[in-house]
């Protein structure tokens, strides 16, 4: 339930309505948006009526029932204004939502030296990315497969924003290690397998960290929505939801398929940001630019895609990067679309990459 404020009311009365709410068994959440001010009610409501909300105050313009059964992640609790949630870098503040430019998010799907991470951070930040992202713990289907340098990884995280001043975003897999990853990571990242790990998502939340929650791989919209609900109800408001392809019978051709259909859907249901990651989707650098265009045209309003200096290398998911020069390319692409669709920003400028790659990687 929401309780919606006239524009003229005082402050102090809005305070005194939230405290007499506190005695009625919910938990009020005073929610200030660009046109109203709304006191979000949690908890058993169903008794409530809302006429006696009404007699609290006349200062109060209505109330309205959520009907969703995910409260603080649906749009009709922040009274149909979408969030924004704002990230703190080295080189500013960035926001990601449906009013702010769009944002892209880049690098190795895992760190492997300091080589390769400091310089693929130069070369996304120089094409345009505001994120590096870069795995420090890899879940892989295989026990065998590379999982992740670890701890020492956080470390080359850190050594390349000291370098460049992008952000980091990247994933957490468990619990006992949310604490040292937070205190490296700008953005947590909760990969697909672990978006109904709600111990994890309680624990992310209670960071208070911007968190980016990636669709699990069978996940309907509303499982999804109700895992944000997890790190909402844990006191954090920073979650932004991530696409990345979805299972289905053909896995011939592409690795997931990419429900661009998400993004029109999310906006009628939830205030939450967006992100497409094409690069998981598709599991193929050839389809990536095509998608990311997709993705832009259909109103995502973030990016995250994966670049490797040699793919053919990679410890994991080299068939699904782009080499640095193929991303300097689709970023030049990048720009004027989002121009276009309304999302354009100066962080898009790209730079000659000449002056941050050390090898030749167009022979790669």
């Amino acid at each position: 339930m929401i309780v919606v404020m006239k524009d003229e009311t005082p402050p102090s009365e809005i305070e005194r309505i939230i405290n007499e709410l506190q005695g009625w068994d919910v938990v009020p959440e005073k929610l200030v948006g660009k046109n109203k001010i709304v006191i979000g009610l949690v908890g058993e409501t169903a008794a409530i009526k809302s006429e006696y909300i009404q007699q609290i105050s006349p200062f109060i313009e209505e109330t309205i029932r959520v009907k969703k059964p995910y409260k603080r992640a649906s749009l009709e609790f922040r009274y149909g204004e979408y969030s924004t949630v704002t990230v703190v870098t080295p080189n500013g503040k960035v926001d990601f939502g449906k009013d702010s430019p769009l944002v892209v998010i880049a690098g190795p799907c895992s760190v492997e030296n300091e080589e390769m991470i400091v310089e693929t951070a130069q070369v996304v930040k120089a094409a345009g990315a505001k994120f590096l992202r870069g795995g420090a713990y890899k879940p892989r289907t295989s026990p065998y497969a590379f999982q992740g340098h670890g701890e020492s990884a956080l470390d080359l995280l850190a050594k390349a924003r000291e370098v460049t001043g992008l952000g980091i975003i990247t994933e957490v897999m468990d619990t006992a290690d949310v604490d040292k990853i937070a205190n490296v990571a700008d953005i947590l990242q909760v990969g697909a397998r672990n978006m109904q790990n709600f111990s994890l998502l309680k624990k992310v939340g209670a960071t208070g960290k911007p968190v980016l929650l990636k669709r699990g791989l069978s996940a309907t919209i509303e499982e999804w929505l109700m895992a944000a609900e997890y790190i909402l109800a844990a006191g954090n408001p920073n979650v932004i939801l991530c696409e990345r392809g979805i299972r289905s019978f053909d896995r011939q051709h592409t690795r997931n398929v990419l429900d661009l259909s998400v993004v029109p859907v999310l906006r009628t249901l939830t205030h939450l940001p967006i992100t497409i990651d094409p690069s998981h989707a598709t599991g193929k650098s050839q389809y990536v630019p095509t998608m990311t265009m997709g993705a832009i045209a259909a109103g995502t309003d973030s990016l995250m895609i994966e670049v490797h200096p040699n793919p053919a290398k990679a410890l994991s998911d080299g068939p699904q990067s782009l080499k640095p020069q193929e991303f300097q390319e689709l970023m030049l692409e990048v720009k004027p679309l989002a121009q276009f669709f309304g999302r354009g920003t100066k962080s898009l400028q790209s730079q000659t990459l000449s002056q941050f790659v050390t090898k030749d990687y167009s022979k790669v």
